[in-house]
């Protein structure tokens, strides 16, 4: 199928924006709870009366410190309450939201600010607003930086005291759907990061038809805990389409304490990257073997795959329904106690989550709903939902939303979630948005008879083998990383005779996975990498990844380096999409080396 589109069913006024549903929240709901905020260490409700007046009060101060209707006001800081506030407080002061990661660079800062024409911008800590000030004379119309963690928002609303209720009126009314809501820079693989820009209308066109796919967890009665970055735009969609369902709110910055986190705040829906799912089920497999449990895990495990299998071929017969009984009593009430014990479903997105996990989530009560979507459309352009999934797939369209897959592969998206276009750069927008309105993602992808997309790789990481043998990476690099062991890697051959892989070891799961073995746990990567035994582990890694591939397609030579692609060392977005040039830079004579022997 080359094409596919789905009926909208909800349609965006030209004066609707994004500051309404916080109105009629306050208006109509106030006396609800809508956020669940994090204060010495315990969670406290906040009504919609107290969320709307911190936020009336914060657009106040922002008003009082110069930022006017159409302002760009740039936002760093990590998930957390005050996000959400200063999100709708920027809104409501008529302006423009233009978030940073709080791990942005002074030099990536220093663009988006100067790009942007950022007139004010708030931070977190105060070594962010040392880094701005670094720049400063980078970002010629920056007036003002308010820092977080030095009481900015108390600030703000104290300076805004004298600013009238009429003000925010007038500025809420300068708002349309067409007017832009944010500028979110893509952080790029290569080049200077472009400022995509989205329309109060795209949001709410989004979660208008995305929201009612998802209405058994985004409710009144629901919660939603958010810990990827808010800077993200899926994350971003999340908190407001929440906001919109009355779905609680909570914020969790540090993902090191996720799991008490998730036990304390008992979300019934949560969001994460595909890694965070690794990691649940990578741990749990792990400490089942470390208590001698190895084989009733993995005899679980698979019940869970079968059992979801099942549910798409008529259902599980009376044996595998008796042994996914049982083992949901002994094993899977376990791993949703990991979750909060609450949870029913999860969204993910950023990466392909795999057939396997997908159908082991499925199976122990957790479904998670696969989506695909880019920032230049605000967030998911498909998902999987109750009422249409396919694992393994990244689901239909959107209502409202149109697919189609270009001669060579590459999926094309149509609908109102595709963005304006780039900020300030014209011949970007016209190479992306075609004169149809076609937005070009560079992914490739393939539709079924049903309209279910897969995503088979990005058209411009295509690797042609000396052969003349076309490669995709992404098949094989998502399942190596699904592997307990590997945190990373990168998939290389492109004019060589063959592929070949460069793969890093997860440093949270090797110490288990050393003293399974027998062996000294401190053990440094760079020392246990030879280890026969790891070699072998990651042999068979390599081996089950290349079972997705042609032989003409499969990685013959592997390398494990001796230290992970991160953030920290720039190998990695803040998105956490490898950089693939700066990896085959950095790496480059390890990359000669599987080819020299």
């Amino acid at each position: 199928m080359r094409e596919f589109s789905v009926p909208a069913t909800t349609e965006v006024g030209p004066d609707e924006a994004l500051t309404d549903m916080l109105a009629t929240n306050v208006a109509e709901h106030g006396a609800e709870v809508g956020l669940r905020r994090r204060r010495n260490g315990q969670w406290h409700d906040v009504t919609w009366t107290e969320f709307g007046a911190e936020v009336s009060g914060v657009a106040k101060g922002l008003v009082a410190a110069g930022v006017a209707a159409g302002d760009r006001v740039a936002l760093q800081a990590k998930t957390r309450y005050e996000w959400t506030v200063l999100d709708f407080a920027i809104w409501t002061a008529g302006a423009v939201v233009v978030p940073i990661y709080e791990t942005s660079s002074p030099d990536q800062v220093a663009w988006i600010l100067s790009d942007s024409g950022a007139t004010a911008i708030v931070v977190e800590r105060d070594e962010h607003a040392a880094a701005v000030e670094s720049v400063r004379e980078q970002a010629p119309d920056l007036r003002s930086v308010h820092v977080i963690e030095d009481g900015a928002v108390d600030q703000l609303i104290q300076a805004g005291r004298d600013v009238p209720d009429s003000e925010l009126a007038t500025r809420r009314g300068t708002l349309r759907a067409e007017s832009p809501a944010t500028l979110i820079y893509t952080s790029g693989t290569t080049g200077r990061p472009k400022g995509c820009e989205l329309t109060h209308g795209n949001f709410l066109f989004e979660i208008g038809n995305g929201m009612s796919l998802l209405g058994r967890f985004m409710n009144m009665q629901g919660s939603l805990l958010l810990f990827i970055p808010l800077a993200h735009v899926l994350a971003r969609v999340l908190q407001v389409g929440a906001v919109k369902t009355r779905t609680v709110i909570g914020h969790t910055p540090d993902v090191s304490n996720l799991v008490e986190d998730l036990g304390e705040f008992k979300p019934t829906f949560v969001l994460a990257v595909p890694r965070v799912f690794e990691k649940v089920f990578n741990s749990a497999k792990a400490k089942a073997e470390g208590d001698g449990k190895g084989k009733i895990f993995d005899k679980a495990a698979q019940v869970a795959i079968d059992w979801s299998r099942a549910q798409d071929t008529g259902g599980a017969g009376l044996a595998l329904r008796a042994q996914h009984a049982l083992f949901d009593k002994l094993v899977y009430g376990k791993l949703r106690a990991a979750l909060g014990g609450r949870c029913e479903g999860a969204i993910s997105g950023g990466a392909p989550l795999g057939d396997r996990l997908g159908h082991f989530f499925r199976g122990i009560g957790v479904t998670v709903y696969e989506g695909y979507g880019l920032t230049e459309t605000t967030a998911a352009a498909s998902v999987n939902h109750d009422d249409g999934i396919r694992i393994g797939t990244v689901g239909r369209p959107l209502p409202g939303v149109e697919f189609r897959i270009a001669d060579d592969g590459e999926v094309l998206i149509r609908g109102g979630i595709v963005m304006r276009g780039y900020w300030r750069n014209e011949d970007a927008t016209r190479e992306a948005i075609d004169a149809e309105g076609f937005f070009h993602t560079g992914d490739l992808g393939e539709l079924d008879s049903d309209g279910f997309l897969k995503i088979t790789g990005r058209k411009k990481e295509i690797l042609v083998t000396a052969g003349g043998k076309n490669v995709a990476p992404a098949v094989l690099e998502d399942r190596l990383r699904a592997h307990r062991l590997v945190s990373q890697c990168i998939v290389v051959g492109d004019q060589r005779p063959f592929i070949g892989a460069l793969i890093t070891l997860d440093a949270e799961a090797l110490p288990q996975w050393l003293e399974s073995k027998g062996k000294p746990a401190d053990q440094p990567i760079e020392q246990v990498r030879e280890d026969p035994e790891l070699q072998a582990e990651i042999d068979a890694a390599v081996k089950d990844a290349n079972r997705a591939v042609s032989q003409a397609e499969a990685i013959k030579k592997f390398t494990i380096l001796g230290t992970d692609f991160t953030e920290d060392n720039g190998m990695l977005t803040p998105s956490l999409k490898l950089k693939r040039a700066v990896v085959m830079k950095e790496f480059g004579d390890e990359v000669e080396g599987l080819y020299a022997r």
